[in-house]
């Protein structure tokens, strides 16, 4: 494990939306391979600190490290910080990989025109290629079939198995899941869950918002609880979900079994 390199590492980043601070003075990473589950309640951070990590959304403070380069940021002149340099943020989220809760796929494109547009419009990539490409990852994810589908025909599950094809056709370095689940009827779960899974099985380095607990238990290499916009406990699963030392993540544990 120590010789690991970190792939993500995120340093005391503080957000706050008007008078409510959202994010605490966050810091955690995700070494090479590793997979970071965070977990808590509705409200506590979780999903800001993803956005703020893709710099979807603007620290207030901190700073946000990808593969031992750092973002850099520079002061707005109203108490905020902005990205110094617009090209590399734009290099940057080319590494990272982003699956929302709500798919976000283009209603008017077809499933393989969806996977084919980042790597052609974003990466340059011939569209030949491309699209050898996209056939081979929605196989990968059981939508070969669906490729001239447009999302609106597809269910809940398929529409995300599409997304998560559609962020692995940039090849990124690091992936990062917001409640990838949470839209999906319950007996359309499984499927994602399935196709994650295997991700983690080539060792892809991730950090996974999810409500699902069984799940973060038996793929994550490391637990982070947030509550109310700090870290409150993390560590291995086993020790997060089998001997949880604070009473905020026992009464967490036992409200979700």
């Amino acid at each position: 494990m120590n010789d690991k390199t970190d792939a993500i590492q995120v340093s005391e980043i503080r957000k706050s939306f008007g008078s409510i601070e959202v994010l605490k003075g966050i810091s955690l990473s995700a070494r090479e391979g590793d997979v970071v589950a965070v977990i808590g309640g509705s409200g506590s951070g979780k999903s800001t600190l993803l956005r703020c990590i893709n710099m979807l959304e603007l620290p207030n403070s901190g700073s946000v490290t990808i593969q031992g380069e750092t973002i850099a940021m520079q002061d707005d002149g109203a108490g905020g910080i902005v990205p110094a340099d617009r090209k590399q943020i734009e290099r940057m989220r080319s590494r990272l990989a982003m699956v929302f809760q709500s798919f976000n796929l283009w209603q008017h494109m077809t499933v393989l025109e969806n996977v084919i547009e980042a790597p052609i419009h974003v990466l340059g990539v011939k569209r030949d290629e491309a699209i050898f490409r996209a056939e081979e990852l929605l196989r990968r994810v059981g939508l070969y079939e669906k490729r001239a589908s447009y999302p609106a025909y597809l269910s809940g599950g398929q529409q995300q198995r599409a997304a998560i094809a559609r962020a692995l056709a940039v090849k990124p370095y690091a992936m990062l899941f917001d409640e990838p689940t949470s839209a999906l009827d319950p007996e359309l779960v499984g499927e994602v869950l399935m196709v994650i899974g295997d991700l983690v099985k080539e060792k892809r380095t991730m950090i996974l918002v999810t409500h699902e607990m069984k799940f973060a238990r038996n793929v994550a290499s490391h637990v982070v609880f947030l509550a109310n916009g700090n870290i409150v406990e993390q560590g291995p699963p086993e020790q997060i979900f089998e001997a949880p030392e604070t009473d905020q993540l026992k009464r967490f544990i036992s409200s979700i079994h």
